[in-house]
């Protein structure tokens, strides 16, 4: 009896390859859809056919429209489709091993440029499709407290270093980082007021220093 066995594991490399470029096809028609058309407005058959990607495969891959904005909110936040949380990635691991607290807020100032660099289109368009439509509602829900217990792990960090501001407790700190860090605030900064990424990141590194670290801290480390 032939064996066939072997020419499954051999296909299978190639079968995987082929999943994940039709996936990365799909998600960035979806993305420039949403972007283009809003999410209430893109439908499935909109998106497979400027993916040239019949209609069952997107649905097999997606399940949904809901999954396909999911898709591209989660490619967005990391910059690819490797599963590998954003609190493990190297940018956020260095940032959080700074024991000097300045330099660990700028670390993670400059984590969260690039991630709003990346994200801020696609988590516009999420929010105002939230005003109209409950799976858009559900995800913003998700996402919203992902990136709470995300920043949470900052305002440990300093509780851990003790370096908050007299007065200025873990939840408080939380509170602060989570409205500085929002895509609402990067919105209006380099938006509406038409402020450049640099800038930007400037900015939210200096205003959290300025919040949360306690002034003796700030003092001794601006005098080094």
């Amino acid at each position: 009896m032939r064996e066939t066995a072997p020419h499954r594991r051999y296909d299978s490399p190639r079968r995987q390859a082929q999943t994940r470029a039709t996936r990365a096809k799909v998600v960035e028609a979806a993305r420039s859809l949403f972007l283009q058309h809003g999410y209430p407005a893109t439908t499935v058959e909109m998106i497979g056919d400027a993916a040239d990607t019949p209609l069952a495969t997107v649905y097999r891959l997606f399940s949904s429209k809901r999954g396909l904005l999911q898709a591209v909110l989660e490619t967005s936040f990391v910059g690819d489709d490797q599963p590998i949380p954003l609190h493990e990635r190297a940018t956020a691991q260095e940032a959080a091993g700074q024991q000097d607290p300045r330099q660990l807020l700028a670390g993670f100032a400059r984590l969260c440029r690039e991630v709003l660099d990346r994200s801020a289109p696609i988590q516009h368009v999420l929010r105002t499709a939230a005003v109209v439509d409950p799976d858009a509602a559900q995800l913003l829900h998700t996402f919203s407290g992902q990136r709470l217990a995300g920043q949470a792990r900052v305002a440990r960090a300093l509780k851990a270093r003790n370096v908050l501001a007299e007065g200025m407790t873990e939840r408080l700190a939380l509170d602060v980082i989570y409205t500085l860090m929002s895509p609402e605030v990067h919105h209006l900064l380099t938006v509406e007021r038409q402020w450049s990424a640099d800038q930007y990141q400037r900015w939210l590194a200096d205003t959290l220093c300025a919040t949360l670290l306690a002034q003796n801290d700030i003092q001794e480390h601006a005098s080094q």
